[in-house]
């Protein structure tokens, strides 16, 4: 994996940028275009030292959580470096990616309980932890040429980071199943009409459009926000923080399982997988 105590990220390594206008906007930037994005655990790293830069950060009133280039996150970089766990037994290994995926929940949860609303603005592929993360901010905008889904189970992996128990939370049980369960990509009108997205727009105007919400909201009085903030999450999100613990084994037995490594063989080999449920 990584360094989970070193607080600084090496000249090149940067995944997200965090940049604070001067109408109190903390702007949230995934910055590795040419990967399209692709998240990793450095990205979970950098996450969770910025959400702890910025819960305290007073002139911060809103984020505007948006990424560079022609796809918003396109899942997992396979290529990133310290991507598989290893164990000293497949029951260490297992127990290592069960602690490993804790942990990831850990950066996240840093994120998505920020004092500030957070505001995603979406464009292109929104895959895999893509998806989970858009799910994690207050409030989603997306370009017409946004396309969302969770294929992990294609690849013999169950899904990660809650994001199917928060689709779950804003569209229904069905759709979080039938999205989870199938792996099948929607479009922007499609997430928008089940409750995933509140605005839809085309894409010379996302940027712009996501950017008058945030303004909006932080015009607003701060402490009357967060508190807003803080209520509303009380009730959506009530038994989400056990569902995330099983969550986590749900993954970790996955992530150790023969169908696992046969999902990312076939996969890397473009090829149907032949899963034996083992």
């Amino acid at each position: 994996m990584i360094d989970i105590l070193d607080r600084r990220v090496a000249d090149g390594e940067e995944r997200i940028r965090l940049d604070v206008t001067a109408s109190g906007i903390g702007v949230l930037t995934l910055c590795r275009p040419e990967k399209l994005n692709g998240w990793s655990w450095e990205s979970s790293r950098q996450l969770g030292l910025l959400a702890d830069r910025i819960r305290f950060d007073d002139s911060v009133r809103a984020v505007l959580l948006r990424a560079e280039g022609r796809a918003f996150c396109a899942g997992i970089d396979v290529s990133a470096p310290g991507g598989a766990i290893t164990g000293r037994s497949p029951a260490d290994r297992t127990h290592q990616y069960y602690e490993g995926i804790r942990w990831v929940h850990e950066r996240f949860a840093a994120f998505a309980r920020l004092p500030q609303p957070v505001i995603a603005a979406v464009q292109g592929y929104c895959l895999g932890f893509g998806f989970e993360l858009a799910l994690m901010a207050d409030i989603r905008i997306a370009a017409e040429d946004a396309v969302f889904a969770l294929p992990e189970t294609g690849i013999g992996v169950a899904v990660d980071a809650g994001g199917d128990l928060r689709i779950a939370r804003d569209a229904g049980a069905g759709w979080a199943k039938l999205l989870a369960l199938t792996g099948r990509r929607i479009d922007a009108a499609t997430a928008e009409r089940i409750g995933l997205l509140q605005q839809v727009l085309p894409p010379a105007e996302l940027a712009k459009g996501a950017l008058a919400v945030a303004t909006e909201i932080a015009a607003n009085a701060p402490l009357a926000v967060r508190a807003v903030k803080r209520d509303i999450d009380a009730f959506a999100d009530a038994g989400l923080a056990e569902a995330l613990d099983r969550t986590a084994l749900a993954a970790a037995l996955t992530l150790t399982s023969e169908d696992a490594r046969e999902g990312y063989a076939a996969k890397a080999a473009r090829r149907p997988p032949a899963f034996e449920g083992r």
